[in-house]
């Protein structure tokens, strides 16, 4: 895929929101010096491309409950500490694990063909010699959803729903039901197993991985993704008028409860009563690829911004955390371990990079009227670099969601979305598909956000809790 010029791109995507979301940014008045000058500082900085570089080849892929997860929180302390941040530690907790085993899939018939597929995050096993079955095919998620109770008896479920790329990530939220809840769904109505089109964008052999979730006594069906290519394969088939017979083998299981944990580094502040800046991303990723994008770019992004707010003359208000969270893919443990650990600790805000590598084009935020000035000077400091001010409420994130529903203030850097679920959870989620400068554009945005909020005069109080 041809890569974007980073800036020129992040500018452009300007003309794709809404005029009522541009009409909001702050008046054109100068951005604070020193805020600009290190903001501009990040963008000759290749802390970040080390980072995640160091982090994918001396790692590699970090999935929960593998022996790679303790090397690669080994190894995060020790650049941590490097990089000269305080207070660097692990900080554990336990977590259940899913282990993937033997994994295959072949169309028996009309015309025989091996497949590619990945076994679903808590899917259960096939017997020994695997299931071969015919399929029930359905477009959508809707349409399983629509199907009889106990019509799918003796069957593999498949559903081909297809993702379409978008700016802000949506059509994720939208077609990937059919991973999230699919597999309950179609458990309850009597399937065998199922199996669904990846949850991605692109037209490629390589499937997309990720978690789906059965609801308390429902017994875990087999459950897995085909690629792409393949999934159109078996729905050509279905449209001949012939039955489609598959063989599913998924040696995949619970395998009880390890340890795993977060690390956390700190620049502290001058002011402990104004309240923590956390900032991160998740350090684990699935098995397939190097967890590149997802999320090695992110915890890269996150800490060469703190560090260079750390590196500048004189010391910020507030206490700049970075957290790379332990946990993510297989159900955001790290997150939830994190605000039950630190639930006594007053949080200024907290946000997360967890979108891949490619520029940012618009921040939102949370913080309270009290705190507007800060987001009106945030606004002025983005804007040299194609970030305009959303008018939604923040998401956070999977990692800072927890915190931030104590009544937290989020603050989010929207990254575009357009390549990234090309790539998600897939074997080609490697150091190769970051662009280097559009990467840089990351760490200045998060650099000018951390330097604006950290050493921000104002309060900033908590807001209502989610409910």
């Amino acid at each position: 895929m041809t890569r974007i010029a980073p800036f020129l791109a992040a500018c452009a995507a300007i003309t794709a929101v809404p005029l009522s979301a541009q009409r909001t940014a702050a008046p054109p008045t100068a951005a604070d010096p020193k805020v600009a000058a290190l903001r501009d500082k990040a963008l000759t900085d290749d802390t970040a491309y080390q980072i995640v570089e160091g982090l994918t080849t001396e790692v590699g892929p970090r999935m929960t409950g593998t022996e790679a997860a303790p090397r690669a929180r080994a190894w995060s302390v020790a650049r941590l500490k490097a990089m000269g941040f305080k207070n660097v530690r692990i900080e554990p907790y336990q977590l259940p694990v899913w282990s993937r085993g033997t994994e295959s899939a072949d169309l028996v018939a009309p015309y025989a063909q091996k497949l590619h597929v990945v076994g679903l995050g808590n899917s259960g096993a096939t017997p020994a010699g695997g299931l071969t079955l015919p399929i029930a095919y359905f477009a959508t998620y809707n349409d399983l959803a629509l199907a009889a109770d106990g019509s799918l008896k003796g069957k593999i479920a498949f559903v081909s729903n297809a993702m379409q790329p978008t700016q802000d990530g949506s059509s994720y939220g939208s077609q990937g039901t059919a991973r999230f809840v699919g597999p309950n769904v179609a458990a309850k109505k009597g399937a065998a197993a199922i199996v669904i089109r990846s949850i991605g964008t692109d037209h490629g052999r390589g499937p997309h991985a990720g978690n789906t979730n059965f609801e308390a006594g429902v017994t875990p069906i087999p459950a897995a993704a085909l690629s792409v290519a393949d999934a159109e394969q078996v729905e050509r088939l279905v449209k001949l008028g012939k039955p489609v017979t598959l063989k599913l083998v998924l040696d995949d299981r619970q395998v009880g409860m390890r340890e795993s944990g977060n690390v956390v580094a700190e620049v502290p502040g001058t002011d402990p009563k104004a309240g923590i800046v956390l900032v991160g991303g998740h350090l684990d990723s699935w098995d397939l690829g190097t967890g590149a994008i997802d999320d090695g770019a992110g915890v890269a992004i996150t800490a060469a911004a703190a560090k260079i707010v750390m590196d500048a003359p004189g010391t910020m208000r507030r206490t700049i955390r970075v957290v790379w969270f332990g946990d993510e893919e297989s159900g955001g443990f790290g997150g939830a371990a994190y605000a039950k650990a630190h639930a006594g600790e007053r949080h200024a805000t907290a946000a997360e990079s967890d979108f891949g590598a490619d520029s940012v084009w618009r921040f939102e935020s949370s913080l309270p009227d009290a705190a507007k000035p800060i987001v009106d000077r945030l606004a002025v400091a983005l804007t040299p670099l194609g970030i305009i001010r959303g008018a939604d409420m923040p998401h956070g994130g999977t990692d800072v969601g927890p915190i931030i529903a104590t009544g937290v203030a989020g603050i989010d850097l929207n990254q575009s979305g357009q390549r990234y679920f090309d790539w998600h959870h897939t074997p080609e989620d490697t150091l190769d598909r970051i662009d280097p400068a559009q990467l840089k554009q990351n760490v200045a945005a998060w650099t000018a956000m951390l330097a604006t909020v950290a050493d921000a005069p104002e309060e900033i109080g908590p807001i209502a809790p989610k409910k």
